[in-house]
């Protein structure tokens, strides 16, 4: 099983143009939708749609209308009362695949929602092989919260921890990055980027600017890096050595949850019991998929791509 924390979701709302975004006029949408999202969420289901198991931790009002959509995505889920709601967020669309996202903030975590969301996430741990911790954090989690997740998680669980995976980017990921030893970290080339405090080089090979950033940080201060660059596939960095993929061709139509889905494809080749190419080529594979797809839908078997995913190993 897969467990996964989502501390900041969001009702994602997708608007579809006819026409690229023109700001400050008034424009018809030709299509409109609505799901529950938030980087956790996403991920359990697409492992859901795979048929395998997960479970989606999140903090939830009872009377919180993100509930009816988180319920019709047919997502196992943990919900851990809290007093705030769950934000709304925009995504634009246009004919060309161009994505404009307006992200609200997420509501505010009191000290005692910390403990109870960490609560949950050690106790659904149990038998789990691994815990995903994604997506931004709400104001008063504090920078630290996945650091703390983790050493709860690690702490009860011993020996029969799950693996943990991160996707965050900011003050939360150097916190994890400078104290809490994650198995595996799925930043994209900008986080990396920001992280590491570097302006990565121009040019036409984005996966070898990114072999360098990555390697200061495997194995020393993580166990992986699975590195995504949009339209040029991904790059995986691990302690036995490096790996970059290329997706195949698609029409874009949203790269909404295309980050998402290419953890939970990385993810679901591991308990396959799959090696690192294949784990990076699944990856991308995944996260061509969602971007193929309208909205933050999640991509199933049946919509991979059927090109090629060639792999090289990188020096």
């Amino acid at each position: 099983m897969i467990v996964t924390l989502t501390a900041n979701p969001s009702l994602d709302r997708t608007i579809t143009l006819a026409d690229t975004l023109r700001p400050g006029e008034v424009q018809a949408a030709t299509s409109a939708r609505e799901d529950a999202g938030g980087k956790g969420i996403n991920v359990a289901r697409v492992i859901g749609a795979a048929g395998a198991r997960s479970l989606a931790v999140l903090p939830l009002a009872a009377d919180d209308p993100y509930d009816a959509a988180l319920r019709t995505s047919a997502v196992a889920a943990r919900r851990v009362a809290i007093h705030g709601r769950v934000r709304a967020n925009i995504t634009i669309t246009d004919p060309a695949g161009v994505t404009t996202k307006l992200n609200l903030p997420g509501a505010r975590f009191a000290p005692d929602d910390v403990a109870a969301v960490i609560d949950a996430v050690v106790d659904a741990c149990s038998g789990a092989r691994w815990l995903a911790l994604a997506g931004s954090l709400p104001p008063g989690a504090g920078d630290d919260f996945y650091v703390a997740t983790i050493g709860a998680v690690r702490a009860r669980l011993g020996a029969d921890a799950p693996r943990i995976a991160v996707d965050t980017s900011g003050a939360a990921l150097a916190a994890v990055v400078e104290s809490g030893r994650p198995d595996l970290i799925k930043p994209n080339d900008e986080e990396l980027a920001e992280l590491a405090g570097v302006e990565l080089a121009q040019g036409d090979d984005l996966a070898a600017a990114v072999l360098p950033v990555a390697r200061r940080l495997v194995p020393g201060r993580v166990g992986a890096a699975l590195v995504t660059l949009g339209a040029t596939g991904a790059v995986l960095v691990d302690a036995e050595g490096a790996w970059a993929g290329t997706p195949p061709r698609i029409r874009v139509v949203s790269t909404v949850g295309a980050g998402d889905s290419s953890l939970a494809g990385y993810l679901l080749a591991d308990l396959d019991g799959a090696g690192p190419e294949e784990r990076l080529r699944r990856a991308i594979r995944y996260g061509a998929a969602a971007a193929s797809l309208p909205g933050t839908q999640a991509p199933s078997p049946a919509d991979l791509p059927d090109g090629d995913v060639p792999i090289r190993t990188l020096p």
